[in-house]
Protein backbone atom coordinates (compact mmCIF):
# COMPACT_ATOMS: atom_id res chain seq x y z
CA UNK A 1 0.00 0.00 0.00
CA UNK A 2 2.74 2.50 0.70
CA UNK A 3 5.04 1.19 -2.58
CA UNK A 4 2.11 2.17 -4.55
CA UNK A 5 1.17 5.56 -2.56
CA UNK A 6 4.59 6.75 -3.50
CA UNK A 7 4.59 5.88 -6.67
CA UNK A 8 1.58 7.47 -7.46
CA UNK A 9 3.05 10.91 -5.75
CA UNK A 10 6.08 10.72 -7.68
CA UNK A 11 4.11 10.28 -11.03
CA UNK A 12 1.52 13.68 -9.80
CA UNK A 13 4.39 15.54 -8.79
CA UNK A 14 6.07 14.90 -12.33
CA UNK A 15 2.83 15.86 -14.03
CA UNK A 16 2.57 18.85 -11.68
CA UNK A 17 5.97 19.74 -12.76
CA UNK A 18 5.47 19.36 -16.59
CA UNK A 19 1.86 21.36 -16.34
CA UNK A 20 3.68 24.52 -14.79
CA UNK A 21 6.35 24.64 -16.93
CA UNK A 22 3.68 23.88 -19.91
CA UNK A 23 1.79 27.08 -18.79
CA UNK A 24 2.19 31.20 -20.43
CA UNK A 25 3.88 33.27 -18.39
CA UNK A 26 1.82 36.29 -16.88
CA UNK A 27 3.94 39.08 -17.09
CA UNK A 28 3.66 39.64 -20.39
CA UNK A 29 2.66 43.74 -20.62
CA UNK A 30 2.38 43.87 -17.10
CA UNK A 31 2.61 47.52 -16.15
CA UNK A 32 2.84 49.28 -12.28
CA UNK A 33 -0.97 49.85 -11.74
CA UNK A 34 -2.49 48.18 -14.80
CA UNK A 35 -1.30 44.80 -14.58
CA UNK A 36 -2.31 44.69 -10.67
CA UNK A 37 -5.80 45.89 -11.34
CA UNK A 38 -5.82 43.57 -14.32
CA UNK A 39 -4.84 40.59 -12.40
CA UNK A 40 -6.88 41.52 -9.15
CA UNK A 41 -10.05 41.70 -10.79
CA UNK A 42 -9.84 39.38 -13.35
CA UNK A 43 -10.18 41.41 -17.03
CA UNK A 44 -8.24 38.87 -18.88
CA UNK A 45 -9.93 35.38 -19.20
CA UNK A 46 -7.79 32.43 -19.70
CA UNK A 47 -9.38 30.97 -23.01
CA UNK A 48 -8.31 28.11 -24.97
CA UNK A 49 -5.22 25.89 -23.92
CA UNK A 50 -4.03 28.12 -20.97
CA UNK A 51 -7.60 27.02 -19.45
CA UNK A 52 -7.17 23.56 -19.83
CA UNK A 53 -3.28 23.74 -18.54
CA UNK A 54 -4.73 25.60 -15.52
CA UNK A 55 -7.55 23.61 -14.71
CA UNK A 56 -5.38 20.50 -15.26
CA UNK A 57 -3.15 21.87 -12.63
CA UNK A 58 -5.45 22.55 -10.46
CA UNK A 59 -6.47 19.13 -10.55
CA UNK A 60 -3.24 17.78 -10.34
CA UNK A 61 -2.23 19.85 -7.19
CA UNK A 62 -5.36 18.77 -5.11
CA UNK A 63 -4.40 14.79 -5.64
CA UNK A 64 -0.83 15.78 -4.89
CA UNK A 65 -2.14 16.87 -1.48
CA UNK A 66 -4.67 14.11 -1.08
CA UNK A 67 -1.66 11.68 -1.96
CA UNK A 68 0.49 13.55 0.34
CA UNK A 69 -2.03 13.60 3.48
CA UNK A 70 -2.76 9.81 2.59
CA UNK A 71 0.98 8.84 3.45
CA UNK A 72 1.72 10.55 5.97
CA UNK A 73 -1.37 8.66 7.35
CA UNK A 74 -0.18 5.88 6.52
CA UNK A 75 3.34 5.87 7.89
Amino acid sequence: MQGVAISLLVITSVILIILVVMQSGKSEGLGAISGGAEQLFGKKKARGIDAVLQRATIIASIVFFLLTFALAYII
